[in-house]
């Protein structure tokens, strides 16, 4: 997770405790976060997953790897999950990148989850295929889509729309098609 920065006006909280008295190390531990471009280290498949959860076992990365829709490629590789993926991810693909780094999200377990463009390399129909199954990890869970492609927030229960650093919309995907000008704008526009 990057550095935070503290906000010009208002409060930002965690769960009713604000974010700049929270230890850092705390947060890492409440909160998965998926970039636009992953953190990968040069190390096995493995072992960039276990920076998430060393315990887990091999049906938990399965699973993780499945709902990221990286599971088929990983077991298509010569020594599966113990493939080095060289700097930064360098072997893997912009897609494969991103769903590695989904998989490592899920299998962290956390509370929050952050999507910052976490879809914006793959194509329309792996993105559909892994909004699906984020969707049902997040039950019970709050998440946050960051996103220019529209199509990744479509499913989101609330959207909030900006328009130069100001909130000009704030509601589900069809109320903002029907009552949001700035919104039916950037979907018309794609």
């Amino acid at each position: 997770m990057t550095d935070l920065y503290e906000p010009d006006e208002g409060d930002i909280t965690l769960d009713g405790v604000l974010l700049g008295e929270i230890e850092k190390q705390s947060l890492h531990r409440v909160i998965g976060h998926v970039a636009q471009e992953p953190y990968l280290l040069n190390l096995t498949i493995r072992e960039n997953l276990f920076m998430a959860d060393n315990k887990a076992d091999g049906a938990k990365l399965d699973e993780a790897c499945r709902m990221a829709q990286i599971y088929e490629f990983i077991y298509s590789l010569p020594d599966i999950y113990d493939t080095v993926i060289g700097e930064r991810g360098i072997k893997l693909s912009g897609g494969q990148k991103q769903r590695l780094a989904i998989a490592r999200a899920l299998l962290a377990d956390t509370p929050f989850l952050i999507f910052d463009e976490a879809t914006s390399a793959l194509d329309y129909e792996a993105e559909e295929l892994v909004q699906k199954a984020v969707d049902v990890y997040s039950h019970g869970r709050t998440a946050v889509t960051i996103a220019h492609r529209l199509s990744a927030v479509k499913s989101c229960k609330r959207v909030i729309v900006l328009d130069g650093g100001r909130i000009v919309g704030d509601g589900s995907h069809a109320e903002l098609m029907r009552s949001c000008n700035a919104y039916q704008t950037l979907f018309a526009e794609q």
